[in-house]
């Protein structure tokens, strides 16, 4: 019997989860943060042993059982990062062929059909990953505002933070945002909310993007305008990577992954719309399979196993261990 690994590395968590050649799911392990950006490479490297010899032991086997192994690892953005990430994972003396990507490319992965297509991810922060069927990769930083890319709660917080500027200004319209970011820090004024701002007695953060998804909801034209703003950027960096990979004239799926998703579609019909103009032949879903399980696909795929038919039964037999990770 044959033995995959799976690896998807957080900034808040890691998971490793291992299937047989079956795609049944065998044995899973969690560990700390594991981005690099944080932790360091030494950190990558032990966050991925602890992590792997959880799940071993759960399954019952030995790493040099592992016929291939799939990462997907958060901070690992541009080339230059690729040689001391391989040097991370070599420390878990594997011997088999591995591969690693950004994490969310396995949240690609596992959520697309066939493993391929375009994946949004709208966390706090933004990203946009592209793969098509013969391996061509297309990507943005992943960096945010610095490079223009826009699509984060963070970002709509600083758009709603403008918009409340504008109105205390009278540069722009007066909107809900303000009384409502006034009564979330404590603010007593308008201005004591613009000053408090500016001089860090009040700090705004990313998970506030859902005050301004109420406003919006509430009717409140700034607000809807925001997202809307903040979608269609979204939108535009996609079909950058789009562009990228040229599957424009084609059918291809979209994965969403993110909280950002969960405003609904205040959100999703403007980034929908956006990307539409451009790419007819796109449709969308919304990730719903735990990422790790594109790295065991994407271990599956680089040790020369064919995964279509095995993909449906590792996604469900995965959902038997979901609960061990919560």
């Amino acid at each position: 019997m044959k033995y995959y690994l799976g690896i998807d590395v957080g900034g808040t968590k890691t998971h490793a989860l291992i299937a047989d050649e079956h795609g049944t799911a065998r044995g899973f392990g969690a560990a700390g943060p594991g981005n690099h950006e944080g932790v360091g490479y030494d950190g990558l490297a032990a966050a991925m042993q602890t992590s792997l010899q959880a799940a071993v032991a759960q399954a019952h086997i030995s790493p040099a059982e592992i016929a291939g192994a799939g990462f997907g690892i958060a901070g690992y953005d541009f080339p230059s990062e690729r040689q001391p990430t391989l040097e991370a994972i070599a420390t878990l003396g594997l011997d088999c062929p591995v591969e690693a990507v950004n994490d969310v490319v396995i949240g690609l992965i596992a959520g697309a059909s066939h493993g391929w297509g375009v994946v949004v991810d709208a966390g706090t922060g933004c990203n946009v990953r592209g793969r098509t069927a013969d391996g061509r990769e297309g990507w943005v930083t992943g960096c945010g505002s610095l490079f223009g890319e826009y699509g984060g709660a963070g970002d709509i917080v600083f758009r709603a933070v403008q918009a409340v500027s504008h109105h205390w200004s009278r540069r722009g319209p007066a909107t809900a945002l303000s009384e409502a970011l006034m009564r979330k820090v404590g603010a007593s004024t308008l201005t004591d909310l613009i000053e408090g701002l500016a001089l860090q007695k009040y700090h705004l953060h990313g998970e506030y993007a859902r005050l301004v998804f109420e406003v919006a909801s509430s009717g409140d034209a700034v607000a809807q305008e925001v997202i809307r703003w903040v979608a269609t950027e979204l939108g535009e960096t996609t079909k950058a990577v789009i562009r990228q990979i040229d599957i424009q004239n084609q059918p291809f799926e979209v994965v969403l992954i993110g909280s950002v998703f969960n405003g609904g579609p205040l959100f999703t019909r403007p980034l929908q719309e956006t990307i539409l103009s451009f790419a007819p032949g796109a449709t969308f879903t919304r990730l719903s399979t735990p990422p790790v399980v594109g790295g065991v696909l994407l271990g599956m795929e680089v040790a020369g196993l064919c995964t279509d038919e095995l993909r449906s039964h590792l996604i469900e037999s995965t959902h038997a261990y979901q609960a061990l990770w919560r």
